[in-house]
């Protein structure tokens, strides 16, 4: 499936996948860092940021999606990649090393660890803040990103640290979450997500301490799914690669072999 992506760097291939409403250039803060020791590709999903939707017919799942990324790099020739991902896209990386088909997954902050009722918070959280994209006016978006009160309420969600987000990534971010064409569908199959398969390949999952979203004690969950340690990120909130781009880039390159 040809998805819109961004290509930088040499060395061993490493694709990495957005969360819900976001788009490939969440990555930006971390790209080149990781573009100077590996072949850095950073994708945009169906129905998100640029690239075209599913097929018709085809239902927004994780599962899907995930077949959607097999598809692409199988298109661009590119097997056994290292593949991590944030939030949903997380949750993508941890499902293709149930499949057996990286070499290695790093997740930050994955979904499919909530209880019930975390489950319900973030789905309301997520309409709430697309109803608000899609409602504001450009120019009133455009405010609302230089001023700093402004940008702490538009993102302070997402990140621990909103004055770190420019106000040009700010801009994008919300006109991408407010034209994904498929966000409902993809946050109505939340309710069906659980844990995936156990892995196949080697995983690292890691969360921000500061995380609004998908709150830290999933973490725990999500340690003793993997029978493993979870990494928290000091000082980081749901979007890590805002807050601390060094130690998240640290973080994927020691997950993708050091």
């Amino acid at each position: 499936m040809e998805l819109a992506f961004d290509r930088r760097g040499t060395g061993e291939p490493l694709i990495l996948i957005h969360g819900i409403g976001h788009h490939w250039q969440g990555w930006l803060p971390v790209l080149d860092r990781l573009a100077a020791a590996r072949d850095v590709i950073a994708i945009d999903l169906p129905g998100f940021g640029r690239s075209p939707g599913l097929p018709d017919g085809v239902p927004y799942t994780p599962e899907s999606l995930a077949d959607a990324v097999e598809s692409f790099c199988a298109l661009l020739g590119i097997r056994d990649p290292h593949v991590a991902g944030n939030s949903l896209g997380g949750y993508l990386a941890l499902e293709l090393a149930a499949r057996g088909t990286v070499r290695t997954a790093t997740a930050l902050s994955p979904a499919g660890f909530w209880s019930r009722s975390e489950l319900l918070y973030c789905q309301a959280m997520l309409r709430a803040t697309r109803r608000t994209a899609r409602s504001l006016p450009p120019e009133r978006a455009a405010e609302l990103a230089e001023n700093p009160v402004g940008r702490a309420l538009s993102v302070g969600l997402m990140v621990a640290h909103p004055s770190r987000m420019t106000p040009t990534a700010l801009l994008a971010a919300t006109q991408a979450l407010a034209s994904a064409s498929g966000f409902d569908e993809t946050l109505e199959s939340f309710t069906n997500v659980m844990p995936p398969a156990p892995p196949k390949a080697p995983i690292t999952i890691a969360w921000g301490e500061r995380d609004r979203l998908l709150l830290r004690r999933q973490a725990v969950r999500a340690a003793k799914w993997s029978g493993q340690r979870v990494k928290l990120l000091k000082d980081c909130g749901h979007l890590p690669m805002t807050d601390d781009p060094a130690l998240v880039t640290r973080v994927l390159l020691e997950g993708s072999g050091g």
